[in-house]
C-alpha cells in the first residue's frame, strides 16, 4: 500500500517574494479548470473509490485561497477516492487571515484533522518585507476560528534568517508563537531560491542577510524556546508534543512511498520518482487528455535508495535504526558505512546510542556535510549480502 498522498493546488491571492513553489494567482476560471484536470489525473492514477491511506496533504500554494464552493468541491473529491475515517492524518496548509467560520465548518465536515498555518514571523513590518498578506492580527483571529471549530490540531510554520532579522528579533518571534501553546511547530531557515524577488534583490546586493553566526544563534534559540516548554525536537525543523509529530512528513523521511497529484508536484513510487508538468495551462491540458500529466520519471537504483534513506533517516533526531534498515534491504548499514560512521563519530557529529546512529547537536548544525559522507561511489550487491 502507499502510505500517503500530498495534492498541490497552486493558487494565492499573493506570491510570497520568497517563494519558489509551484504557484500562480488566483483566479475563478483557472482554479474550477485546475479541479476538473486535478479529478482527472487522480481518478486515472489511482482508479476506484474508498482507497486506503495513512496520510493526506493538501498543500499549495494557498488551498483556502479556493473560494467556499472550489474547496468544497475539492474536498468532496478527497472524500471520495480515499477512506477518511481510516485515514491517520488530514493536513491542509492554510495562511492566517484565509479562514472564515464557513471554510473552518467546511474542514470539519469533510475530515480534515490538521491544519498548517503559515505564519512566518510576528512582525507586521517584516511580513510586508516578505510579500505576506497577513498581518499579526489574523494569526490570532484564525486560530480562534479553528479552535471554535475543534481543529486544534494546528502546526505553525516559521522562517528566521530573515533579512535584517536578529537573534533577539526572532527569539520575539518563538516567544509569540510558543504563548498559543500549539501541538505542533515547524522553523525553517531562509533559503535563497531562483525566480524568486529576493533571489534578484540578492543578486543586485540589495537583500541584507544575517551572518552564519546569527543564523547559528537563532536556532539555539528556538531549539531552547521549544524544549523549555515541552515541544521536543524530532526533526532538524520540527518540533511537536508526543504524538503530534506530522505523520505525512515521516513518511518522507522515512523514505517511504507517496502519491504526489496536482502541477509540479512530485510522487515516490517503487523504483522511480516522478515530477508532474509545473507551467498551469500546460498541466491542464495533458490532464484532461490522459489522465498522466508527467514531466518526467526518475527511476531510483538501490545504490540512490540507500543513499535516501540515510540522507532523509539523519534528519529526525532518533536517526536510522540498523534493525529497520536491514529488515528493508537485507544487510546491515555498517557494510556500507562503517569507516564513515567511526569519522562522523570522531568528529562529534554522529553518535550511536542503542539500535540507532543520530546527529549530535552539533551534527545537526552541519547536516549537509553529514549527508555527504554517505554517498557511495558504487554499490557491490555481492560485497554487502
Amino acid at each position: 500500500m502507499i502510505n500517503s498522498v500530498y495534492i498541490h493546488i497552486p493558487f494565492c491571492q499573493h506570491i510570497c517574494h520568497y517563494c519558489d513553489f509551484t504557484k500562480f494567482f488566483y483566479n475563478e476560471k483557472s482554479a474550477d479548470d485546475y479541479l476538473t484536470a486535478l479529478a482527472k489525473e487522480i481518478n486515472t492514477q489511482l482508479p476506484g473509490k474508498n482507497n486506503p491511506v495513512k496520510t493526506i496533504f493538501i498543500g499549495g500554494g494557498t488551498p483556502t485561497a479556493l473560494s467556499h464552493q472550489q474547496l468544497k468541491r475539492l474536498l468532496e473529491l478527497v472524500q471520495e477516492k480515499f477512506n477518511i475515517s481510516a485515514c491517520e492524518e488530514y493536513t491542509i496548509e492554510a495562511n492566517p487571515g484565509d479562514f472564515d467560520k464557513e471554510k473552518a465548518k467546511l474542514l470539519m465536515d469533510y475530515g480534515v484533522n490538521r491544519v498548517s498555518l503559515g505564519v512566518q514571523v510576528f512582525d507586521d513590518a517584516m511580513l510586508a518585507e516578505l510579500g505576506r498578506v497577513h498581518r499579526i492580527k489574523d494569526v490570532y483571529k484564525t486560530i480562534d476560528i479553528l479552535k471554535q471549530h475543534d481543529l486544534t490540531n494546528i502546526s505553525l510554520d516559521l522562517i528566521y534568517a530573515l533579512p535584517k532579522q536578529t537573534a533577539r528579533h526572532f527569539e520575539n518571534t518563538v516567544t509569540e508563537a510558543i504563548s498559543f501553546d500549539l501541538p505542533h511547530y515547524s522553523a525553517y531557515s531562509l533559503q535563497i531560491e531562483p525566480k524568486t524577488i529576493f533571489y534578484n534583490r540578492y543578486k543586485k546586493g540589495q537583500l541584507h542577510r544575517p551572518t552564519q553566526e546569527e543564523e547559528v544563534l537563532m536556532y539555539e534559540v528556538l531549539k531552547t524556546k521549544m524544549h523549555e516548554n515541552g515541544k521536543a525536537q524530532y526533526e532538524i525543523s520540527n518540533f511537536a508534543e508526543p504524538g503530534f509529530e506530522s505523520k505525512h512528513n515521516l513518511t518522507y523521511w522515512n523514505n517511504d512511498y507517496y502519491y504526489g497529484f496536482g502541477a509540479g508536484a512530485s510522487g515516490y513510487l517503487p523504483g522511480k520518482r516522478t515530477l508532474n508538468i509545473r507551467p498551469l495551462p500546460a498541466y491542464i491540458k495533458q490532464a484532461m487528455e490522459d489522465g498522466n500529466p508527467i514531466l518526467k520519471i526518475d527511476h531510483i537504483s538501490l545504490k540512490e535508495q540507500i543513499e535516501e534513506e540515510l540522507f532523509l533517516g539523519l534528519r529526525k533526531l532518533e536517526g536510522v535504526n540498523k534493525n529497520d534498515f536491514h529488515q528493508k534491504y537485507g544487510f546491515s548499514y555498517e557494510r556500507l558505512y562503517k569507516q564513515q560512521i567511526l569519522e562522523l563519530e570522531q568528529k562529534g557529529w554522529l553518535v550511536k546510542e542503542g539500535d540507532n546512529i543520530h546527529l549530535t547537536d552539533q551534527g545537526l548544525l552541519f547536516g549537509n556535510e553529514v549527508f555527504s559522507y554517505f554517498l557511495l561511489d558504487k554499490l557491490d550487491l555481492e560485497h554487502v549480502h
